[in-house]
């Protein structure tokens, strides 16, 4: 008489976004733009929205294009986690090219 049901995950969302801050202990902030045409007038509007994300490993540095997946609430601000990073970003971090010049000195 009694039936087993076996939960299915749902698809969580995923968004991709710039990072915009590091700056936090395994935690980013991740810009993400979204277009849309106005209702109206037909023009394109495109809105930001920044998500704060979990980088367990601190890999991901600003200016980097990452892929976030949609998780449980980590803390107040985070719901998401970093799932990937899509592409590297080409400048060196401040971090790193600073304390490259302090040990050539």
């Amino acid at each position: 008489m009694t039936e087993t049901t076996q939960k299915t995950p749902g698809r969580r969302k995923e968004v991709v976004g710039e990072v915009v801050s590091n700056k936090m202990n395994k935690t980013i902030v991740v810009a993400v733009t979204r277009t849309k045409s106005h209702p109206l007038y037909g023009r394109v509007i495109s809105t930001d929205k920044k998500f704060y994300a979990h980088d367990e490993k601190n890999e991901a540095h600003v200016g980097d294009f990452v892929r976030l997946e949609e998780t449980r609430p980590l803390s107040k601000l985070k719901r998401w986690r970093l799932k990937e990073i899509i592409r590297k970003t080409a400048l060196v971090p401040e971090v790193a090219a600073v304390a490259g010049i302090n040990d050539a000195q």
